[in-house]
């Protein structure tokens, strides 16, 4: 009965990782469609000489209507001396008025920009605010950034936006800039007084009713890109929970379409959980002094806008991964698409953390083997984008490399320095002032890590971040006497751009009563040699167990016995300071003698000498394997 049951656990582990891994692919994929036409876009060179500190958006749909009207009150300061004032903007929605201090000005559209200009030179550093007027219908390019449509039986109308990366001027005046983010932002929402509206942040006083319409207002007081703000407004049922823990307790606030509402509770009361362990893996939730939730939408993934997530169905891993968003990726956002893997790679690894933490390590095993499968079924492939992908969309949206090896490299840099240094490094990262709440870039992540860890970590991102591949090992374990056992490790490469991963290796030793030990070697070298103390003959290992590394096809040979000599040996002196000499009862000859240290290095070989100089080692343990043609005894002696 034991064997079905532990054989059923195991078959649902792996079809729990399998579905588990094909929502990440389908996190991916989504959103690798939705940015596809967007990509082809670039950041408005003509946009670069102001910086937004505010926007107050005035939107007025109706769900029914695929229309929008506006004002956008936009404060801004002069980053150059200024004759003209360029917002992006899709040339289908008219610009009707724009005003200076209630002055207007004259201005001008062309293709998706409005062009502002000022009515004198306004001198670099100074601040102004500009209102603009404007209203039509969104163009219907593909791009999804305003979508009305109708959800349940009943066709409700919906209007939702995503914007990311560069859809915003769709459907307002807008900058488009990743690296210049709002500080602060208001948004008041008018619709038919039947709906429900949903943006950024909290609604600080109630929604006012004006006849048919009603205007619900949301104030969202942290830096934001254009691309992560939003609005959505339909029937939606709202339903409220509770996230963190007192004192820093907030609301999630979630908009579900009521023919859904009582399906997806059960999936929503794994949301607090989620909060909990984030909360304490890393830190407080950024945007605590607001909210957190989610509304329902009609794209077919997720969209984690600050403090408020779109998503089409409420997957415990979809949660995590937009949750996770809130801080990698929208308190700290990638500075370049190069550097993408900031924003979904910790995503992807931070979801399977919940994995680990909520169903155990089997299935965090089964999670990380699903992905390393993924990533080794092409031989190259880097994490870090050259400058050509970094305008490729399926490759910045790269389930392969940008979520799955991001996840991974992750994992075994948290192996390699441990959990401790590894999480404390994270949360220093988060909690850079120079980053926190705008942009990283690749290097800012190691400087933080390296801190922590106190050694280089270059050797560990030029191989597994900027270069491409993954090691292949080949592992033989030999038993020697006196309770010791010798590794040999030798690696081959997938792709010629790295040659030689350096990574502690795993592997799980077995005894023949039952025994097992797990030891990790620390391998910097090719064909490195470790001599390691071992309590019991092992008769099997097994590599990596926990699928802690990045490898295909790794081998493990037969464990083999040290030779046992039939007739009396003796190694004299020992311990001894200037020579040692081995000798034979039989006067076997020595065909080869090699020297390790008490770390496994290789420090001297010879061939048929039986007598040696060890007067330059240095003082403590060595080895020394003597071989000759009836086989090969190791012995341990000191150096005085």
């Amino acid at each position: 009965m034991k064997k079905i049951i532990f054989c059923f656990l195991l078959i649902s582990i792996a079809t729990f990782s399998q579905e588990n891994f094909q929502i990440n692919e389908k996190i991916a994929n989504s959103e690798r469609v939705l940015a596809e036409k967007k990509m082809t876009l670039v950041v408005n060179q003509n946009t670069l000489n102001y910086d937004i500190t505010y926007h107050k958006l005035e939107f007025t749909v109706d769900p029914s209507v695929y229309y929008i009207s506006g004002k956008v009150t936009t404060t801004y300061t002069a980053l150059a001396n200024m004759t003209s004032l360029t917002f992006d903007l899709s040339n289908t929605l008219v610009v009707s008025s724009v005003k200076i201090n209630n002055t207007a000005l004259n201005f001008s559209q062309n293709t998706n920009e409005l062009v502002i200009t000022l009515p004198s030179t306004q001198v670099i550093g100074t601040q102004a605010t500009v209102e603009i007027i404007y209203a039509g219908a969104p163009p219907q390019n593909g791009f999804f950034a305003f979508t009305s449509t109708t959800h349940g039986p009943a066709s409700t109308p919906v209007i939702y936006t995503l914007s990311e990366p560069f859809g915003a001027r769709d459907w307002w005046p807008c900058k488009q800039d990743l690296n210049d983010k709002i500080d602060s932002i208001d948004v008041y929402i008018t619709a038919p007084s039947q709906y429900v509206s949903v943006s950024n942040g909290i609604e600080p006083e109630a929604p006012v009713i004006n006849g048919a319409n009603k205007t619900t207002h949301f104030r969202h007081n942290y830096p934001i890109p254009a691309y992560l703000i939003c609005l959505a407004v339909t029937n939606y049922s709202v339903y409220n929970q509770t996230g963190g823990k007192a004192p820093n307790t907030f609301p999630i606030v979630n908009y579900i379409y009521p023919e859904s509402l009582v399906n997806f509770q059960p999936q929503m009361s794994q949301t607090p959980l989620i909060m909990n362990l984030f909360e304490s893996l890393f830190e407080i939730y950024p945007f605590h002094n607001e909210k957190y939730g989610h509304a329902q939408f009609g794209w077919g993934g997720g969209m984690e806008h600050t403090t408020v997530s779109f998503m089409v169905n409420f997957d415990r891993q979809l949660i995590a991964h937009e949750m996770a968003h809130q801080w990698f990726g929208n308190k700290i956002t990638c500075g370049t698409w190069k550097d993408i893997w900031l924003n979904e790679g910790f995503a992807t690894y931070v979801a399977a953390l919940v994995i680990e933490n909520f169903d155990g390590n089997a299935a965090f095993v089964q999670e990380k083997a699903s992905m390393i499968s993924n990533i080794t079924n092409s031989a190259g492939g880097a994490v870090y984008l050259t400058d050509a992908e970094a305008t490729n969309v399926n490759r910045i949206f790269s389930g392969r490399l940008t979520y799955n090896k991001g996840a991974m490299v992750l994992n075994m840099l948290r192996f390699k320095m441990g959990d401790a240094l590894f999480f404390q490094g994270v949360k220093n990262y988060l909690a850079d002032l120079n980053l926190a709440f705008k942009y990283a870039i690749t290097p800012n992540f190691q400087t933080h890590m390296e801190t922590v860890y106190g050694n280089s970590l270059a050797e560990f991102f030029s191989d597994w971040i900027y270069n491409q591949g993954y090691p292949i090992y080949s592992i033989t374990a030999e038993n020697l006497t006196g309770g010791q056992a010798k590794f040999i490790i030798n690696q081959t490469q997938s792709h010629a751009s790295v040659s030689f991963f350096e990574m502690p290796v795993p592997v799980r030793i077995f005894g023949a009563n039952g025994q097992q030990q797990d030891l990790v070697l620390n391998n910097i070298s090719n064909g490195e040699v470790f001599i390691e103390n071992v309590p019991f003959a092992i008769t099997n290992l097994v590599f990596d167990p926990n699928k802690n590394i990045i490898s295909k096809n790794s081998t493990v040979t037969s464990v083999t016995n040290e030779f046992d000599f039939k007739d009396s040996v003796l190694l004299y002196p020992n311990p001894a300071s200037d020579e040692i000499s081995v000798d034979f009862s039989n006067n076997e000859s020595v065909t080869n003698a090699t020297f390790f240290n008490a770390t496994g290095q290789k420090v001297k070989e010879t061939s048929s000498q039986k007598t040696w100089d060890i007067s330059k080692f240095e003082t403590g343990v060595y080895f020394i394997k003597v071989a000759t043609i009836k086989g090969e005894k190791l012995f341990k002696f000191i150096k005085k």
